[in-house]
């Protein structure tokens, strides 16, 4: 079984379906044996009716306030941010900002996903309503994912195996790597029987036959879930995943692949 320091993809009650606090999820991290945590709440049009309001993500602007080492646990500030066309738009995209949370006008009048993006050290972006993609071909949604990979903010793709847009997976891949950066490998993705299951399967498989990077996390929300990656980690057991290609199997390996990618330059 691999050894895993690090779940860089975990919910706090901030995204309205999730139950524990960041300080519970900071404990659990720490008895679960880990040596980093990553914070990663929902970025999306799901949590709020009144969602184009700056006031509702007064939660995303104060996490510079997080200590880098909490409980002995290395703490990264990152959110998971819904992808909301096939153009590769992420949220907040469209959404402008003229005035702060306490009604002070910005300079130039900022996209809500400038505001949010900047406090964060990496974004994951995913697929959650898929709507907008029913009846595209493969070579629109393929390009979708490419684009995707360009935004400077995003280190990963979130539970691509389940998110149901099917892709040609060499050509994401092969852009993945060129740019230092990875797919996750979700244990949510285990929890519940469907054909996505043997989908997560094959792309960790032709992940370790190109020599992709991958990011195993449990996408926990609640505090109980943080470090819990058996379905995972026995899936990536049957294709002989080889360890080194798991970014966040050690604290090191996943700053170091964030500075690689160019998505967190300095970590201070």
């Amino acid at each position: 079984m691999y050894r895993i320091e690090c779940d860089t993809h975990t919910h706090t009650f901030y995204s309205r379906h999730a139950y524990s606090t960041i300080e519970e999820n900071v404990k659990a991290a720490k008895k679960a044996g880990l040596k980093l945590l990553a914070s990663t709440d929902h970025f999306s049009d799901m949590l709020y009716a009144d969602y184009k309001n700056i006031k509702n993500y007064q939660y995303f602007f104060g996490v510079d306030q997080w200590p880098r080492e909490w409980h002995k646990v290395t703490l990264l500030r990152g959110c998971e941010a819904d992808v909301v066309d096939l153009e590769g738009h992420l949220f907040g995209h469209d959404i402008i900002c003229p005035e702060s949370i306490i009604g002070d006008p910005y300079k130039g009048e900022p996209t809500l996903q400038e505001l949010v993006f900047k406090k964060m050290d990496f974004v994951i972006a995913s697929v959650h309503a898929k709507r907008f993609a029913e009846g595209a071909g493969i070579a629109k949604t393929t390009e979708m994912y490419l684009k995707i990979l360009e935004n400077p903010k995003v280190y990963f793709i979130g539970h691509i195996g389940r998110a149901g847009v099917a892709f040609d997976m060499d050509t994401v891949l092969k852009r993945v790597k060129e740019l230092h950066k990875a797919i996750e490998i979700n244990e949510h993705s285990f929890m519940w029987p469907g054909d996505h299951q043997e989908h997560c399967v094959r792309i960790a498989e032709r992940c370790a036959e190109l020599g992709v990077k991958i990011c195993v996390n449990t996408d926990a929300h609640v505090s109980y879930d943080i470090g819990r990656f058996d379905r995972a980690l026995k899936a990536l057991e049957t294709v002989h995943f080889p360890e080194e290609l798991i970014i966040n199997h050690s604290r090191e390996s996943f700053i170091s692949g964030l500075s690689a990618s160019g998505v967190l330059k300095h970590f201070e």
